[in-house]
């Protein structure tokens, strides 16, 4: 490739790095989520910056092979192993909670008329592990990048929320093992989890950090399963999408191969930081080219569906607690 031709590419590529650099920069001194940060500035630029379409090439490499690049990194903290460890009472309500909260997804969603895909993405998000699950799934299902961004700022705003109001509701009320299960098996993020738990006490903190990561491991089997239900046939009426692209395929290898083999915590340290700054990278991109006026539109009917979903994820594992006396 000439250099003539690779310098528009760079162009986009720099601004999407000098803006997740930023946003990590505030992440860092605001404790906000550096990824969710990055999708909010690159929004913020995108419409109020005149961008040439020079930067075009570049921003589209960021939302889609780094983005791609990304995912498969993710793969290394899966642990299936570890999973398994929870016992079969809490495995039993992370699986029912998520089929319920995915299946109440795909019904929803045509009812609502919610959006294109970002009801799905909604739903998978804060079925599984938030903005992970959503970069997972969204190349597979949606064509359009600002439904991506419009779910990360639904689910990201719900985990936040949820963080700060369920320990006040549950204090005194739910034991700390109660408490641990419904923080790991509702709140959209580990580090949701992690602020609520340890909010409440260390114990809680670490059960229901354990917890949250068991439900991370069911993001492999979801993406699968769910894939498949959101598929759409072709002609031959053959499920196109279960043609599982390449980064996916490498994903689902990685995780369970990580299930067998034990990774230094010097490599997963590593694939975690370059998964979250590619991420990051990725959602600046994504952001620059969501406009403000696609994001009010489609955000009202995001809000209220997550809204829905994660008020029904609550109540089911609330429920599934009472079931199996926890």
């Amino acid at each position: 490739m000439k250099f003539s031709a690779l310098t528009p590419t760079l162009k986009g590529i720099f601004l999407a790095i000098s803006i997740a650099l930023v946003a990590i920069l505030m992440a860092n001194w605001s404790g906000v989520n550096s990824i969710l940060l990055s999708l909010i500035v690159g929004v913020i630029v995108g419409n109020t910056l005149a961008l040439s379409d020079t930067f075009d090439p570049g921003v589209k490499v960021v939302s889609g092979l780094f983005l791609e690049i990304a995912i498969v990194l993710m793969a290394f903290g899966i642990d299936y192993g570890s999973f398994l460890k929870l016992g079969w009472q809490t495995i039993l309500i992370i699986i029912i909670t998520i089929v319920v909260v995915l299946w109440a997804t795909l019904f929803l969603s045509k009812k609502m008329s919610c959006p294109s895909s970002a009801g799905l993405l909604v739903g998978f998000g804060t079925a599984i592990c938030g903005s992970a699950a959503i970069a997972a799934l969204a190349p597979s299902v949606s064509r359009d990048k600002s439904d991506m961004g419009i779910a990360m700022a639904v689910v990201n705003l719900y985990g936040l929320l949820g963080m700060i109001v369920i320990p006040f509701l549950t204090t005194g009320w739910l034991t700390d093992i109660q408490n641990s299960l419904l923080l790991g098996a509702s709140l959209h993020s580990v580090g949701n989890v992690a602020g609520a738990g340890f909010a409440m006490s260390e114990s809680i903190g670490e059960m229901a950090v354990t917890i949250k990561l068991g439900r991370v491991a069911m993001l492999t089997p979801a993406l699968l399963i769910f894939g498949y239900f959101t598929s759409t046939a072709d002609d031959s009426g053959i499920k196109t999408k279960l043609r599982l692209p390449w980064y996916l395929i490498t994903f689902i290898a990685v995780s369970i191969l990580g299930s067998f083999i034990h990774f230094s915590p010097d490599v997963l340290s590593y694939t975690k930081h370059g998964s979250n700054f590619l991420l990051a990278i990725a959602m600046a991109g994504i952001g620059l080219k969501v406009s403000f006026k696609t994001l009010f539109s489609s955000g009202k009917k995001g809000l209220v569906f997550g809204a829905i979903l994660f008020g029904a994820q609550l109540l089911v594992i609330l429920f599934l607690i009472w079931v199996f006396d926890i």
